[in-house]
This record gives structure tokens, C-alpha cells and sequence, in this order.
């Protein structure tokens, strides 16, 4: 039993069940947070502007519109409604806002705001069971015959029924038999009206479908007409000029099937009107609302994400400490690099990021040479120990700030970074070398050192790195794996990298 559950094993498993939950939450977090491995991505949000213009005749109003709902599978932020004097009601079932008041005089404006983001994840998806196969339109005998005619024409034309037809009406010059078959005078909604037609002919469902292409700076537009058609399956949208099939890019729709966008009653003139906007906002701004309309809502809420900015600054540089970490261990236990103390290099390349890598490496090794110069002086008073580190510290603090004035009299940026170096550790290195050149000698020293700023280099441009930094915090369950990595490092005792050349030796006489 005791061979069965070793120090080694255990850590193994808990490595192991950490990499399936790591692997597991950044699934999750992509999927349903919207996260990503990129840091600083944006996510654009559309602000639609709907403005619904009347002249009232008197009468009772009552306003019906068409909007969004949740099986157009896009994400809506927000939606507002400004109807002075108007009673609000939404009926999700068939997505329309019907506003009620008594007789108006004057003429009526009415706004309606919807904010919206990610809204190309449903393009194509729309799905509806129980399609019924529409009746035939009522034509007479010779209108019949050129129904089929034209039908018979687009049989020549690629991709589906209702590709072929939107090809045949948009070609150049219009085919003789449609040019006669369609009205002298045509609207946009007769034509598509025409071609839904032609499809029930077919028995191919078909319908009307009314949105908004979200273009930056649109102002004062129309809705967008397209036709949407049953495959079988699923609806699918065509754009009734190109003949494209799905749903174009950066497109709402408002409305589908036959109602009208926008019913008025108790008014006269009515129109609406559309204007866009466009902004741009960070994925994890967002995070929370994706949550919420998962139904994970309350996870995000007990998450660092739902802190406010300052503290998430600050808990982005902490998450990133363990991955750090883990850069001096691999140095020390696996390597073999001696350094001078367990996570010296760690504090150093801390000290790196915020002065800049030049600046603050000149600065170091400036104030560690001064330091040691002095604490050879020191070393001949035969000062005790505590009095003597306290003076290196008083040293240490009176070589920055010389060194800060310097820097800002000559403007020189390197000399006012020294102030950013950790006194108290700096100090500390400076009596630790010193005391490693008198015991051990000056090589031995000097290769502590410069062993102990290679290992801060090596960390610093790990802990630097903006992609590092953003994974290590969009994604903090990688530091469940890192704790148990270094964990079962610790179980390691065989030979260190720069031992094996030390040991060669002995292997080759064995």
C-alpha cells in the first residue's frame, strides 16, 4: 500500500486531475464567456436607432413593431423604448413591442434603441419545425403558363430554387417572359412577393424577412428586404440581388414572414427609420452579460472578473508571479544554476518590468558594485552583524537617491529607475555576496551573481510578456497546474543538468 499511494504518485494524480479541470474551464470560459487567448481583443457592439414617425388622426394609437428575439440567436445588451404617453407591452412569442395611448395631436416620434454584439453566431441557424407546404398562388391560365415558363428558365441557373430565381430576376437583359410577367411599376416587396410566389409554385415555403445592415454611420435608412426559405430542414436567408444564401455579415433581422414591420393605427404617413452606430468594447467587459445569458451568472459573479478594474490590474501581475516561480525552480532543481537565494532572481525581475529590461539591469549592477565597494570598507570596522547589514541598507538607500538626481538633472531615465529596486533585498544581496567573496572567494561570488541575473532574465521576459501576463489571468486554473508541477519537482533527486558534466567522470569509469 505504501508503494501505492507514494508522495510522487499522488502529486501525479492531482497534476493530472488539475490539467482535465484547466483544460475543461478554458473550454468553458471560450464557449461561454467569450475569452480568448489574445490579449486586448474588442468586441464590436451595434447600437440600432429606430425612429417611428406618424401624424395622428384623433384617434386611439396603437403601435405595433417588429424587434429582434432570442431565436435570431444574436446577443442583445440592451433595448430601450422613448414613447411619451404611451403604454409598453413585448410579446416574445411573434417578437413584436405594441405601444398603446389615447388620441394624440401633435405629431408623434417614438425611439427604440437595441444594443447588440456577437450576433454572427446565428447566421443560418434558424430553425422551425412543422413548416406547412404553401398553397399555390391564384393565377389565371395564361399568368399560369408564364409562371412555368419562367420557372423552366431558371432550371439553368446553379444552386437552389430560390438561387435560380433571384439569378433569373437579376439578370441583364431581364428574360422576355418575367419582363412581361412582372408589373409596370414594381416595389421591392412586390418583387420579393413575386419570387415567394414562384417558389409556393414549387412547394417550397418562402417568405419575407425585413433587418438592418449594420454599416457605421448609417443614418435615416430603410429596413433591408430579404427572402428566407425553407430548405427542409432550417430557413435560410437569400439576398434577394446576389442570390447568396445565409445571413449576410453584420446583418439584424427585424421581422420574418408576412406581418409588417411596422402596423399604426389611429395615424397616418407612418414611417420608420434606422440609424447605427458602432463601438467597440474589451471581450471581458462582456464577459458577465455572456454569462448571464448562459445561465452562469452567478459563477461570473464569484469570479476576479466581477472586480472592479484596480483590483483586477493588480491581481493580473499576481497571477502571473507562479509561472515565474516555476522558471526559478526549473533553474535551480533542474538546471543546477546556483543563485543567490531561493527567489532573489524572482524579486529582480520584478523590479525589471517596472523599471524597463536596460535601464534597470544598468542600474543593478551599478548600485550591487557600489554596494560591495562599501561593504568591503565596512568589513575592516568589524562591525556586528545586524548594525552592519543596516548600514548597507542606509548605503543602498543614498546610492538611489544620488543616482535619481542625477538621472533627472541629465535626464536620464536609467539612473531614476534605481528607485524602483527592492531596498531591503538589494541590501541583502550586497551582505550575501560580500560574505560569499570572503568565504568562498571572489569567483565564487561573481558566479552567484551573474548566475542570479541570468535565472532574473529568464524570468523577466516570462513574466513580461503581454500574451503570457493575459493567459496566466484570462485563465488562472493553469496556476492549480503550475503548483502542482513544481510540487512534484520537489519529489525529484536525480542529477541536475550541470551536475551530469561534473559526474561524467565517474560514469565513464563505472
Amino acid at each position: 500500500m505504501k508503494n501505492l499511494f507514494t508522495v510522487r504518485k499522488i502529486l501525479t494524480l492531482c497534476l493530472f486531475l488539475s490539467i482535465i479541470f484547466t483544460v475543461f474551464s478554458v473550454y468553458y470560459k471560450i464557449t461561454y464567456w467569450g475569452f480568448d487567448f489574445r490579449p486586448n481583443r474588442t468586441a464590436s457592439v451595434w447600437s440600432i436607432d429606430a425612429h417611428i414617425s406618424f401624424k395622428p388622426t384623433g384617434e386611439p394609437v396603437k403601435v405595433s413593431m417588429a424587434v429582434p428575439t432570442g431565436a435570431a440567436k444574436f446577443k442583445i445588451l440592451n433595448e430601450d423604448i422613448v414613447a411619451k404617453g404611451y403604454r409598453i407591452e413585448k410579446n416574445t412569442d411573434n417578437g413584436r413591442i405594441v405601444l398603446t395611448s389615447g388620441p394624440q395631436k401633435q405629431d408623434q416620434d417614438i425611439y427604440y434603441r437595441l444594443t447588440v454584439y456577437d450576433n454572427e453566431e446565428g447566421r443560418g441557424k434558424l430553425r422551425e419545425n412543422g413548416v406547412q407546404i404553401p398553397r399555390k398562388p391564384v393565377y389565371g391560365e395564361q399568368q399560369m403558363q408564364m409562371a412555368e415558363e419562367i420557372l423552366a428558365a431558371a432550371v439553368a441557373f446553379d444552386g437552389a430554387w430560390p438561387q435560380k430565381i433571384i439569378t433569373l430576376f437579376n439578370q441583364e437583359p431581364m428574360n422576355p417572359t418575367l419582363n412581361a410577367f412582372l408589373p409596370v411599376k414594381m416595389t421591392e416587396k412586390q418583387r420579393v412577393q413575386i419570387m415567394i410566389d414562384l417558389l409556393a409554385i414549387k412547394q417550397i415555403p418562402a417568405r419575407m424577412a425585413r433587418g438592418v445592415r449594420l454599416e457605421e454611420g448609417k443614418q435615416a435608412a430603410e429596413a433591408d428586404l430579404m427572402l428566407e426559405a425553407h430548405d427542409g430542414h432550417k430557413w435560410r436567408l437569400y439576398d434577394i440581388r446576389t442570390g447568396k444564401a445565409g445571413l449576410p455579415k453584420n446583418f439584424i433581422v427585424f421581422q420574418h414572414g408576412g406581418k409588417s414591420l411596422l402596423d399604426v393605427q389611429g395615424g397616418v404617413d407612418s414611417k420608420i427609420r434606422f440609424s447605427v452606430l458602432k463601438s467597440v468594447t474589451s471581450s471581458f467587459k462582456l464577459a458577465g452579460h455572456r454569462a448571464q445569458l448562459n445561465n452562469f451568472g452567478k459563477m461570473f459573479d464569484y469570479s476576479i472578473y466581477s472586480l472592479p478594474l484596480l483590483e483586477q490590474n493588480t491581481l493580473k501581475w499576481l497571477m502571473v508571479f507562479p509561472l515565474g516561480i516555476l522558471v526559478v525552480v526549473l533553474m535551480r532543481n533542474v538546471i543546477g544554476i546556483p543563485t543567490m537565494g531561493t527567489f532573489t532572481p524572482m524579486l529582480i525581475a520584478m523590479s525589471l518590468v517596472k523599471t524597463g529590461f536596460w535601464p534597470g539591469l544598468i542600474c543593478f549592477a551599478l548600485i550591487i558594485a557600489i554596494g560591495l565597494l562599501l561593504r568591503a570598507i565596512l568589513s575592516k570596522l568589524n562591525l556586528l552583524l545586524v548594525p552592519r547589514i543596516s548600514a548597507v541598507v542606509i548605503f543602498v538607500i543614498l546610492i538611489m537617491q544620488f543616482m535619481t538626481i542625477t538621472g533627472y538633472r541629465m535626464n536620464w531615465e536609467i539612473a531614476s529607475s534605481a528607485v524602483f529596486f527592492p531596498i531591503i533585498i538589494t541590501a541583502w544581496i550586497i551582505e550575501r555576496a560580500s560574505i560569499t567573496w570572503e568565504e568562498d572567494g571572489a569567483a565564487n561570488a561573481t558566479r552567484e551573481i551573474i548566475y542570479s541575473m541570468i535565472t532574473a532574465v529568464a524570468t523577466y521576459f516570462v513574466i513580461s510578456n503581454e500574451y503570457i501576463r493575459h493567459i496566466t489571468f484570462a485563465f488562472d486554473e493553469i496556476n492549480l497546474v503550475i503548483l502542482f508541477t513544481v510540487m512534484l519537482l520537489g519529489t525529484y533527486t536525480g542529477y541536475r543538468l550541470t551536475e551530469l558534466k561534473r559526474f561524467s567522470p565517474l560514469a565513464k569509469k563505472s
